[in-house]
């Protein structure tokens, strides 16, 4: 019976694997191939149970590959225990509360001039910039910009999007 109504939901594949509605953001990221970088930093920051909460949650989620992109031996210095409340910084930096799906992402940015900024749960602040093609970038306290690649995936207690790079605080 779960099997069967799973079947029926509107799922959207996200690093070879389906990402449930019905799922928490925890319980979709633990089954892409593509965030396995990103979930051991949420576990080794303790924001599982956080983002496992009831949200609603929008997450820019960057892709192992994204990672990749840091500077060398960036993500195993964050990831040791001593550096716990800078990997907690980063990451609730892609984190924004509420559900910005990107119709809404659009509608709020035609209403500011093309460009919207978001206060993330680490307190500073992103922006959110659409192009000519019809994509949106994810623009940090730095100016450096990631791809939105996949949009709006759909979860129990918000939305995820793909990026395709890692934001930074200031």
């Amino acid at each position: 019976m779960i099997a069967n109504s799973f079947a029926r939901e509107k799922t959207v594949e996200v690093g070879g694997a389906a990402m449930f509605p019905s799922k928490n953001i925890i319980q979709n990221a633990v089954n892409s191939k593509d965030h396995t970088t990103l979930v051991a930093a949420v576990k080794a920051a303790g924001l599982v149970k956080t983002l496992e909460g009831r949200g609603p949650f929008t997450v820019f989620a960057p892709t192992n590959e994204a990672f990749k992109k840091l500077p060398n031996g960036t993500v195993p210095n964050l990831l040791k225990p001593e550096n716990k409340t800078q990997l907690k910084n980063v990451l609730t930096y892609h984190v924004v509360p509420g559900d910005y799906s990107a119709a809404k992402i659009a509608s709020e940015a035609k209403a500011d001039g093309g460009k919207l900024d978001l206060k993330t749960v680490e307190g500073e602040h992103i922006t959110l910039i659409g192009d000519n093609a019809g994509g949106w970038w994810v623009v940090d306290g730095k100016g450096d910009k990631a791809k939105i690649t996949i949009a709006d995936v759909r979860q129990s207690n918000g939305v995820i999007h793909v990026i395709d790079g890692v934001l930074l605080p200031n």
